[in-house]
């Protein structure tokens, strides 16, 4: 067995893949009921992977739309494609800032919905700034969820899986009980925890303040605009890696199994659940929880394998030190979501990296 931080993984491509006519495959919201009449929505992290895709989508379906964004890991560049929307407005600022808030909904003389996006994520901040992980990410939350209440908007809070913490029973339910190890030898579950606490400031506003406030927790997006940097997610760090030439870094041995999720997927989902007044099950959604994900376990060495072979680079797969405190498995339960919004995996994740190569060439 090769030992961690020495080991190399070689594999053959025996033939190449034929140049490519680079045609960017671009996802829309076709699953999607007809939308309902024009809200005004407020998309906090609009301006990053994610959120940039949801105000898109949101814009495409006749709402009016408000970014604000402090572009901490947003770009501009993520919202080119829409900026020049007639009912687009974009706010520069950080969210736990109402008056951000407020500049937005001034913007829109008014809002119906909030989309609660904004937060610091990437590993290496779970582990490097996990004061700075909590710190932003419960006070941006308290202050979006104070705002919302206040002007009676609906809100639909994007929690994690990482809201669980560490669990070996899988699949993961919307109602399991969140487990957290000490903090005494690292902290990789900052996140995880801003995201517990944050489900728990939202379930008491619905409870004691009466705030239609709905969660939803995406397991593994991926797709374009997603950030192939060292702070970025491991489809987009691999597939970037090939790119430059540099040999793909697996954090252990790459074993741990993770559901990869294409965003146009994802987005369908929040979209639904801020759009609908109730499940299509007839169920309340005020209050609701749904996992949104695929249920096809993969594991991060096959993902590396995926990137050789869409890009064709010649470069190897090399084992690292692992991240301590990393989730072995992580598979959602996914029924709650199919039956009361009628939402499905579509994009399986050789098709889907296939497609993130494209959109890399052209970006």
């Amino acid at each position: 067995m090769p030992q961690i931080g020495q080991s190399v993984i070689s594999l053959t491509i025996e033939s190449p893949p034929e140049p490519m006519i680079l045609q960017l495959v671009v996802a829309k919201c076709n699953t999607l009921p007809p939308s309902p009449p024009s809200m005004r929505c407020l998309v906090t992290g609009g301006g990053g992977f994610l959120g940039s895709h949801l105000a898109e989508a949101l814009l495409t379906r006749g709402h009016t739309v408000a970014v604000v964004d402090d572009l901490f890991r947003g770009r501009k560049a993520n919202m080119l494609d829409f900026k020049a929307m007639p009912d687009f407005t974009f706010v520069l600022g950080d969210c736990a800032n109402v008056e951000k808030l407020e500049k937005a909904e001034e913007k829109m003389n008014g809002v119906d919905i909030v989309f609660h996006l904004a937060a610091i994520n990437g590993t290496r901040y779970f582990h490097e700034r996990p004061d700075l992980v909590i710190d932003v990410n419960i006070k941006t939350t308290e202050t979006v969820v104070k705002f919302a209440t206040d002007r009676g908007a609906r809100l639909v809070f994007t929690s994690s899986p990482e809201a669980f913490g560490i669990q070996n029973e899988m699949p993961l339910g919307e109602h399991l009980d969140a487990i957290f190890p000490s903090p005494h030898d690292h902290f990789r579950h900052s996140y995880g925890a801003s995201k517990y606490l944050g489900e728990i400031i939202v379930q008491y506003a619905v409870k004691e303040r009466g705030l239609d406030g709905r969660i939803i927790r995406p397991f593994n997006g991926y797709g374009p605009r997603l950030m192939g940097n060292e702070h970025g997610q491991v489809t987009a760090i691999f597939l970037h890696q090939c790119q430059r030439e540099q040999n793909i870094t697996l954090h252990g041995d790459g074993s741990q199994t993770r559901c990869f999720t294409w965003y146009s997927d994802l987005i369908d989902g929040i979209i639904s659940l801020g759009e609908l007044d109730e499940g299509l099950d007839g169920s309340s959604l005020q209050g609701a929880s749904f996992n949104i994900g695929s249920t096809d376990e993969v594991p991060i060495h096959r993902i590396a394998e995926l990137a050789l072979e869409v890009t064709g680079a010649d470069v190897e797969i090399v084992m690292t030190e692992g991240h301590p405190g990393d989730s072995t498995r992580r598979v959602p339960d996914v029924s709650a979501a199919q039956e009361a919004l009628g939402w499905s995996s579509t994009v399986d994740i050789s098709e889907g990296m296939l497609r993130c190569w494209e959109w890399i060439q052209v970006d």
